[in-house]
């Protein structure tokens, strides 16, 4: 079995200097310790022979013949595992590939099967999950919101915390209008409610509090509806959008449970983009989440009239930020854990960080492809070994597995001619602020970075391309397109809980 190290070398991530503007946010990062040695590979008892279907995969939609590989993984906790930066093992993850053809099933038969991996993962936190104490808030349209139930489902139902959502119909609305939306129809309000609830999604669907309300002024209202709607044991409130993404409740409660609620705190996360953050300012960008203690709440609210006619700008979380900065003096407590992700194309590099976000945005669109990112599948394996989705494993010299997103080789002198403790910039080059030291953009943020690598030469990526959750393991496709001629390449994992491998070998 894989034992992971007791001790740890701390990651400290420096800021760097940034001139062109004064910092007056608190920084805060979880750090991740690094592994610095190989940890030697164990293998479990085959959990069955070869499979002789592969059935599963005919979903997958695929163009055969393929190369095909495939590995069982079996995790268990363990008290004294720790998720490292990297984890080091020498042995390779996968056998052999072979051509396989599923329209030629007569003569399908594997060759290559490897015993089952095991590895052991940090023990998730005892008993259930109580964020009773937190409300969040979401100001969107019926349809978003619809859209948005497989990713509320992926981290929100049996938490015990609420959810008000102001929705309309949509926004489409005559520039000469009194009127700033068109509402959305009661019943189908209802009967999306209900089958939220029926869901484990404890929603309340509102409609704005005034018809003559932009956008930006039903976000800011969010405050006033989740403030009249607290209980006494409510200590946050939280605004955030139809696709804010968070990845582990258990790691935001822990992340909260720093700040006194009775103090006034604004807490949230500026853009990675530099560039935003001079245009926009010092302020919690509402896609990363933005949290306000109950107490500066009650100052907010109290403010609520005020501000809405004061403020004319058309971007809610500024007006958020505005009214903060006129009645109080509290500043931006700033967590770069929470990421509202200003950036485009391939984001690669963020995701492949080896970090632990705590919330991810802007992932329904975007990517190389222009297909987003699926966090609501990518994150399935969460429910097999909690906290280590994006975890990174390294097999032999040259793989690197980032659990749900990928799994790259690294051709020539291998992974250890990377600095893994450096995000790796697969991003568009963000807009240049002239005269400020940030010059990549992402220095107070993702830094340090390092250069992007050729695709097809210095890196060789397999993407996620679906994830299944059934019969107690989950099942992951990573895939890459055959390029010069060459087929199709996918390689298969099914994760599985050490307890419940014996009940998954007679299910498959």
């Amino acid at each position: 079995m894989v034992m992971l190290r007791r001790t740890a070398i701390t990651t400290v991530v420096c800021l760097l200097s940034l001139t062109s503007i004064v910092f007056v946010a608190r920084l805060y990062r979880r750090d991740n310790p690094s592994a610095s040695t190989w940890v030697p590979p164990f293998s479990a008892q085959r959990v069955q022979p070869c499979p002789d279907t592969l059935d599963w995969l005919l979903p997958l939609d695929l163009t055969y013949p393929i190369k095909y590989a495939r590995r069982d993984i079996i995790v268990k906790p363990a008290s004294d595992a720790k998720r490292l930066t990297v984890t080091k093992l020498p042995a390779p993850l996968f056998p052999d590939f072979q051509s396989i053809d599923l329209t030629d099933k007569a003569n399908l038969r594997l060759e290559h099967c490897e015993d089952p991996l095991l590895l052991h993962v940090p023990e998730p936190p005892a008993g259930p999950v109580d964020a009773s104490h937190i409300i969040f808030g979401i100001s969107t349209t019926i349809a978003r919101l619809d859209d948005s139930i497989p990713s509320l489902l992926r981290w929100l139902p049996n938490t015990r915390a609420k959810l008000f959502v102001i929705a309309i119909e949509d926004d489409d609305v005559p520039e000469e209008s009194k009127d700033r939306y068109h509402p959305a129809d009661p019943k189908a309000t209802s009967d999306l409610q209900n089958r939220m609830h029926t869901l484990g999604l404890d929603v309340t669907i509102v409609p704005p509090l005034s018809r003559h309300h932009f956008f930006s002024q039903r976000y800011f209202s969010l405050v006033r509806v989740m403030y009249e709607h607290r209980q006494p044991t409510t200590q946050w409130i939280s605004l955030i959008d139809d696709d804010t993404f968070f990845l582990s409740m258990p790691s935001l409660l822990e992340t909260l449970s720093r700040f006194d609620p009775q103090q006034q705190f604004y807490v949230g996360a500026l853009s990675e983009d530099w560039w935003s953050v001079t245009r926009y300012g010092m302020m919690a960008f509402g896609g990363a989440g933005v949290f306000l203690s109950i107490a500066l709440a009650e100052i907010v609210n109290s403010k609520y009239a005020v501000c809405q006619e004061r403020s004319h700008t058309s971007a809610g979380d500024i007006r958020l930020r505005e009214c903060i900065s006129w009645y109080t003096r509290t500043k931006l407590t700033n967590l770069l854990d929470l990421h509202q992700i200003d950036l485009h194309n391939d984001l690669s590099g963020i995701y492949e960080s080896g970090r632990l976000p705590l919330s991810l945005h802007h992932w329904k669109g975007g990517g190389p492809d222009g297909k987003g990112y699926p966090l609501h599948t990518m994150h399935l394996v969460a429910d097999i070994c909690g906290d280590c989705f994006l975890q990174r494993w390294q097999f032999g010299n040259d793989m690197l597995l980032t659990n749900g997103f990928s799994i790259a080789i690294y051709p020539g002198a291998g992974v250890k001619a990377l600095d893994l403790d450096m995000v790796e910039e697969t991003w568009d080059h963000p807009s240049k602020v002239e005269g400020s030291v940030n010059e990549n953009g992402v220095d107070h943020s993702l830094g340090p970075v390092r250069p992007r690598l050729e695709l097809g030469k210095d890196k060789v990526q397999y993407r996620l391309l679906d994830s299944t959750l059934a019969n107690g393991s989950v099942r992951q496709w990573y895939s890459k397109a055959g390029v010069d001629g060459d087929h199709d390449s996918v390689l298969e994992l099914v994760w599985m809980r050490a307890a419940e491998t014996t009940a998954a070998a007679r299910e498959r």
